[in-house]
């Protein structure tokens, strides 16, 4: 069952969270048969439903959060259900895309990928994605983020994050897929920089444990150090994507 380590700073979430590149997107449109229900697994905040509904004739859109979904984009064709990745009430073979972002490495794989098999269409298109750590053009900026993701809060990770850092490759996903790689860039102050890493679980277990935020000492020691109004930086982003059946 996966874990639900994002409702209690699901309005940062939906705030401070990066949006997906269109290239990712395109990717999606291009290698899907048709475009009738597509199911957009831990669906969060709806980026990603979102971005369905503007192709499939029918979205549904689900996750363990009920706090996500509270803060999540409404539209006439998108289903919110507060359901399991390993159990979602949908038909079976009624589905033409699964996607899930930024969440594969949180599920029971086994259970999940059973589901999908069980809800897929003969030829839907199964794509997963995951972006590792900001990368920032600014050395000070970006030695700093290193240096925090690395010793300051790595003891508060949950195992399930290795998963990003190594592209899912020790993910038993049942399908032949493709990988591509993507980059989403930004122009952020430091205001955007403290709102996104206040979203990462490990920050708010140390919060929860120590009773104290280790974001303030970082950008109080960014912004001594570094005194400029925006950087340029941009996120790594990855996608295995394939059929299905």
């Amino acid at each position: 069952m996966a874990k639900d380590n994002f409702s209690k700073q699901a309005h940062l979430y939906a705030q401070f969270r990066p949006t997906y590149p269109q290239e990712l997107y395109d990717f999606l449109w291009k290698n899907v048969a048709q475009f009738d229900t597509a199911w957009d697994c831990a669906t969060g905040n709806g980026q990603v439903a979102k971005e369905l509904s503007y192709h499939f004739k029918e979205v549904w859109a689900s996750d363990i959060s009920q706090k996500q979904l509270d803060h999540a984009t409404v539209a006439d064709n998108i289903r919110y259900v507060l359901a399991p990745a390993e159990q979602i009430p949908l038909p079976d073979q009624s589905v033409d895309l699964i996607t899930v972002g930024q969440a594969l490495h949180w599920f029971d794989f086994e259970a999940f990928f059973r589901e999908v098999k069980r809800v897929a269409k003969p030829h839907a298109l199964f794509a997963a994605w995951g972006y590792g750590t900001l990368q920032v053009k600014n050395p000070v900026i970006q030695e700093a983020i290193d240096r925090f993701y690395t010793h300051e809060i790595e003891a508060y990770w949950d195992d399930e994050r290795r998963h990003i850092d190594d592209y899912f490759a020790r993910i038993p996903i049942p399908f032949a897929l493709e990988t591509k790689f993507f980059a989403m860039p930004y122009t952020w102050t430091y205001e955007q920089l403290e709102g996104y890493l206040n979203t990462w679980s490990s920050v708010q277990k140390y919060i929860q444990i120590h009773q104290k935020n280790p974001v303030d000492t970082l950008l109080k020691q960014l912004r001594e150090q570094c005194p400029i109004n925006s950087f340029e930086l941009y996120f790594p982003i990855f996608i295995k994507a394939g059929k299905v059946q």
